[in-house]
């Protein structure tokens, strides 16, 4: 069931997207926008959509945070493959937005793929004004210097910093770099439908540590062509990982206890909630 509900998630949003970039204007920057943000799991997508089938808002209204996710995510992994970050020159398979164009096209690409996250969150198809406004206030906190670009401001510190990071601060930085996006998009059904998401939260906090457990270990032993970009480049800049600092047995024994973690608090939920615990299961067990 989850596998299938991620394509026809992922084609939903793939839809979504073409419908709202093709009407803007035919330049460079837009090509470069409609170009990254094709392809990829769109996993974050699939978690606001789940959530708000969880709760029973409708796809109609659930398809504009869920393509505003998508839209911030795919920004920042434009801006995290300039040369001035982590100087990427393949991203999904396919060159990175900087090699295809050039710096300032993907500079420029980024920043509108940014904006157009808020602007999804804020159109009237959403809900009503209060629930809007409540998803466009968390995605701030968790994309800008709370969350992910403080996980990022942390993760470049890491780099220079006199000894590597310990486990709790990788802990931390990640909880930001690929943590805070995942919580947003988990709790955002329940915001559509006003509910507690907290539930929704604890699920998305083991999820995605455990996800990004599952990225140090597929950076030490996956396979570069099925993953789409370049793997071992933390080993390679001496960066402390969740692997270097636990080892691969334990690592894997760590994302494993998360995703059992993960799927105990959706407990309350029944039955409906099977396909994000299938979900979780996934993050763990994935090639790319």
């Amino acid at each position: 069931m989850f596998r299938e509900r991620l394509a026809q998630d992922a084609a939903r949003i793939q839809d979504q997207f073409d419908l709202v970039l093709g009407a803007l204007d035919d330049l460079d920057v837009t090509r470069a926008m409609a170009y990254t943000t094709r392809g990829g799991k769109r996993l974050r997508g699939f978690l606001v959509l789940e959530g708000a089938r969880l709760h029973d808002v409708d796809k109609a209204r659930a398809i504009w945070p869920a393509t505003a996710i998508e839209a911030l995510h795919a920004y920042s992994l434009v801006h995290d493959d300039l040369p001035c970050m982590d100087d990427d020159d393949l991203r999904r398979g396919k060159p990175t937005v900087h090699v295809k164009w050039d710096e300032g096209t993907a500079v420029l690409a980024g920043d509108a793929l940014h904006t157009l996250a808020f602007e999804l969150c804020a159109r009237p198809e959403t809900g009503p004004a209060e629930v809007r406004a409540d998803l466009a206030l968390t995605l701030a906190q968790a994309s800008g210097a709370q969350g992910m670009v403080l996980g990022q401001a942390l993760d470049i510190a890491a780099e220079s910093a006199p000894a590597p990071l310990t486990l709790e601060e990788i802990t931390r930085l990640q909880a930001g770099k690929t943590g805070a996006l995942i919580e947003w998009s988990a709790c955002a059904g329940a915001r559509l439908a006003g509910a507690d998401p907290e539930q929704l939260r604890q699920y998305a906090r083991a999820l995605g540590l455990a996800f990004q457990i599952a990225d140090d270990i597929l950076d030490v032993e996956g396979d570069a062509e099925k993953a789409g970009k370049r793997l071992q480049k933390d080993a390679e800049a001496g960066k402390a990982t969740f692997v270097s600092l636990l080892g691969l047995d334990a690592a894997r024994a760590r994302a494993a206890e998360l995703v059992d973690q993960a799927c105990a608090a959706l407990d309350g939920y029944g039955p409906r909630a099977e396909t994000l615990k299938e979900a979780a299961r996934f993050v763990i067990a994935r090639d790319s």
